[in-house]
């Protein structure tokens, strides 16, 4: 993806999952927004999309961001948001091992407090070492915790698959918490 392509990407998530109001759309309580209503409000706001351009972005996103609905007539970002949606997603049972990326500063209160969600409705977790990795490398030096999921799935707490494959859960307290060795 282009520098250019990057940058219109990053302003849709801002869109479609903190600030819809930065270019004056509304979604829908399920996160949905009308893509002719989103192509429209970007244009009016300087950030001119083609359809064309969006469904390249949507595609060709490594990480699966966005997603159109059946008909591909709406659009809304598949987890990450700051702003109230309910994405209607189905309790699923996880893998026995999910994985989450950070960097060192943060693992104090991480093994204090465990996994929280802060500003965001879930915490994200990987299905595998190398998409954790990619994450923790976002802030610098990756970390890459192992969460033992099934066991949590076990003791009551409900996981959750986005449309692009990251696991959410509300909380992973600390003690289904472990640090993986990166070579």
């Amino acid at each position: 993806m282009s520098r250019h392509d990057v940058d219109k990407s990053r302003f849709l998530s801002l869109v479609l999952r903190h600030k819809p109001e930065t270019i004056g759309v509304q979604l829908d309580e399920n996160g949905w927004v009308e893509v002719d209503v989103l192509l429209a409000a970007l244009e009016a706001h300087g950030k001119t999309l083609s359809r064309t351009d969006l469904d390249r972005l949507v595609k060709e996103n490594d990480k699966q961001r966005f997603a159109f609905n059946s008909d591909g007539t709406r659009i809304r970002a598949n987890q990450g948001h700051s702003v109230e949606v309910d994405l209607a997603l189905e309790a699923e049972t996880p893998p026995e091992r999910l994985y989450h990326g950070t960097v060192e500063r943060f693992l104090g209160s991480i093994f204090c407090e465990g996994l929280i969600k802060g500003d965001r409705h879930h915490v994200h977790l990987s299905p595998n070492l190398e998409t954790a990795v990619r994450v923790g490398q976002r802030r610098g030096n990756p970390v890459v915790l192992e969460i033992a999921s099934g066991e949590m799935h076990r003791a009551g707490h409900t996981f959750w698959l986005s449309g692009n494959g990251v696991w959410l859960v509300d909380h992973v307290p600390p003690q289904y918490l472990g640090r993986l060795e990166l070579p």
